[in-house]
């Protein structure tokens, strides 16, 4: 899609990428990094108006990307959805309380995804 809300997706996980992409790239602009390293590098250049974060990746994990972009002045306010196939309720609840827009647990339908973006970034 040309112009309109701009999300960006990061997940070490090149399939769950493309599978992300294809539910939304009709409703929105799309860009997508393997990685939380590259996550960084990307917003640098451009703000997305939304972030899906993949919680569990090497070296740069969710959080800590997260807590980068929250000390950015262009991110800090940045909504931004963990995406996580941890489903224990400890685990959770620390998700929670890095205060992201939501969460939503793999593997995700379309419909449910749409939902959860409609209701972020419209």
């Amino acid at each position: 899609m040309i112009g309109g809300k701009h999300i960006l997706i990061v997940d070490d996980d090149v399939n769950m990428l493309k599978l992300l992409r294809m539910f939304l790239q009709d409703d929105y602009q799309v860009s997508m990094v393997d990685s939380g390293k590259l996550a960084l590098e990307f917003v640098v250049k451009k703000t997305p108006d939304l972030i899906l974060l993949d919680y569990m990746m090497p070296l740069f994990d969710g959080p800590h990307v997260l807590e980068i972009l929250r000390k950015r002045e262009e991110t800090r306010n940045t909504p931004v959805v963990f995406l996580t196939s941890v489903s224990e309720r400890d685990k959770i609840i620390s998700i929670l309380n890095l205060k992201p827009a939501g969460y939503l647990v793999k593997p995700v339908s379309r419909e449910e995804l749409l939902s959860r973006v409609r209701e972020l970034i419209g």
